[in-house]
């Protein structure tokens, strides 16, 4: 059973989480992926997405990577990236379908639901700066 003083150590555990999630997909993309950072952004315009997509998909993924893990703005900042991982788990529904096996969807949709939690849980345990938005 899960009880109301763990909620901060479930908070912190899904932050640094998510966070670290960000770090890893940011060193992926600049320097793993073949190609690099200009290949996974050409890929975007080249599918035909507006340009601010790509601008808003780094900025989100850096904010993940340098707020969640300190508890900086976190309500805020996972709200901000639930689009980017709706967006995500649409590009690859739409290729390769759902299960994560095939690179499809199922990855950035379960993303989007663990950030969606955080925002409900809030900053939780050790965290820098508590958001304005609070949901409890």
């Amino acid at each position: 059973m899960c009880e109301p003083e763990t909620w901060p150590l479930a908070a912190l555990l899904l932050r640094v989480s998510l966070g670290l999630l960000f770090i890893a997909h940011l060193y992926w993309k600049f320097t793993v992926l073949d190609g690099g950072f200009q290949k996974w952004w050409s890929n975007l315009t080249d599918n035909g997405y507006p340009k601010f997509v790509p601008y808003y998909a780094l900025s989100a993924e850096i904010l993940g990577a340098l707020f969640l893990i300190p508890g900086i703005y976190t309500s805020w900042v996972s709200l901000y990236a639930i689009p980017l991982m709706l967006g995500a788990g649409h590009y690859w529904q739409v290729r390769n379908g759902f299960f994560f096996t095939k690179s499809g969807s199922e990855l950035p949709f379960v993303w989007a639901i663990m950030l969606l939690v955080q925002s409900i849980l809030g900053d939780g345990a050790f965290a820098v700066k508590f958001s304005a938005l609070s949901f409890h």
